[in-house]
């Protein structure tokens, strides 16, 4: 059978799915790991990713289910959902990639100043690190986090680095990871729904004809 018939058409929409599901762990598990280490809960940017991990691989486990039964109304809810996604997946990756070191540290800043002093020095304490950032426009405060941290830094004579640039470390390369590997794969899914589209269309040759819709 040609590439165009019925079970090639099946074949390549149930391992784009499988491929979908593998990406949605990805991006999940990345986000996670950024979320988790450094820019803790201030960047949104980081929750909207894990909110497309989920969502794409509950779609990915609709188109699966469509693609091996051959069933019409889950493979056109599939298409329109999967299409919304990748709207929103290309919106989000684009943000990741766009986002500069200033727009990071904004937004550190303006976490940093509405967190308890105990968030604060678990921070520290996990990460190693003793206050923010220390810039000129934040001295006095990390002058003040920094005789109040109680890292272990601190204990064994060896300078504390800013937990800002710890951070920035680990969320740079978290946004560029997930920018780049989302905004690939949400081109896919246009992929995805063109082939759910075309395959909706073919009738199975081992069904009855007058069954085809």
């Amino acid at each position: 059978m040609v590439c165009g018939g019925f079970t090639c058409s099946k074949n390549a929409l149930c391992s784009l799915n499988v491929v979908y599901m593998l990406v949605s762990l990805l991006l999940i598990g990345v986000a996670a790991w950024g979320k988790g280490y450094g820019i803790v809960s201030s960047i949104h940017i980081i929750g909207g990713v894990i909110a497309v991990g989920f969502f794409l691989l509950l779609v990915a486990a609709i188109g699966l289910i469509g693609a091996a039964k051959h069933h019409q109304v889950l493979l056109f809810f599939y298409m329109v959902i999967l299409f919304f996604i990748f709207l929103f997946q290309f919106g989000v990756s684009c943000s990741c990639l766009a986002m500069n070191r200033e727009q990071q540290e904004n937004l550190l800043n303006s976490t940093w100043g509405y967190m308890h002093n105990e968030t604060k020095s678990s921070l520290e304490t996990q990460l190693n690190c003793c206050g923010l950032l220390n810039t000129t426009s934040d001295r006095a405060l990390f002058d003040r986090d920094f005789q109040q941290c109680d890292a272990p830094c601190k204990h064994t004579g060896r300078p504390c680095i800013p937990c800002g640039d710890t951070m920035l470390m680990h969320s740079a390369k978290a946004l560029r990871i997930l920018g780049g590997v989302g905004l690939f794969f949400s081109f896919t899914e246009i992929l995805g729904v063109w082939l759910a589209a075309r395959y909706r269309n073919q009738r199975d040759p081992r069904a009855n004809p007058s069954a085809f819709l």
